[in-house]
């Protein structure tokens, strides 16, 4: 498995292939919410895809908000979800975020993951809230200086 950073259109349209069928086919988002002004190249956020075996099956985004690196659009194909990539995708996005100088990052966790973000380190810090249908929790971690 490997992690590589999106700098091309083909690569962000693969991307947006894996956001369309875990959350749009499988979770239910419509197309029209999953899809925002950050899906481009422009150094608003920073994309990444994670390969295993060669396909591209995982993919998540960093974004900067305050002085926050804000984790989103983190997801799997759901066959591969069980090989250990939902830990190296919020690993690079965390030092993606570390390398801009961001010492804080957050995400909107769906709550069926607080476990899973919890066992990296996160800490809930809200009550449930709905986005897109689902139930989520504000998560925040303090990065350790390298």
């Amino acid at each position: 498995m490997n992690v590589k950073r999106i700098t091309i259109d083909e690569d962000l349209r693969k991307a947006f292939h894996i956001r369309k069928e875990v959350f749009v086919k499988e979770q239910g988002v419509p197309l029209e919410d999953e899809f925002d002004e950050f899906d481009k190249l422009n150094g608003q956020c920073e994309h990444i895809l994670v390969y295993y075996e060669e396909q591209p099956v995982g993919t998540g985004r960093v974004r900067w908000v305050d002085e926050f690196g804000k984790l989103e659009r983190v997801c799997i194909l759901k066959h591969y979800r069980k090989f250990g990539l939902g830990k190296v995708i919020i690993t690079a996005l965390e030092e993606i975020a570390q390398e801009r100088g961001t010492t804080r990052v957050k995400l909107h966790g769906q709550t069926q993951a607080q476990g899973f973000y919890k066992k990296l380190g996160y800490q809930t810090s809200s009550s449930v809230f709905i986005e897109d249908g689902i139930p989520h929790l504000l998560m925040t971690k303090e990065l350790l200086h390298r």
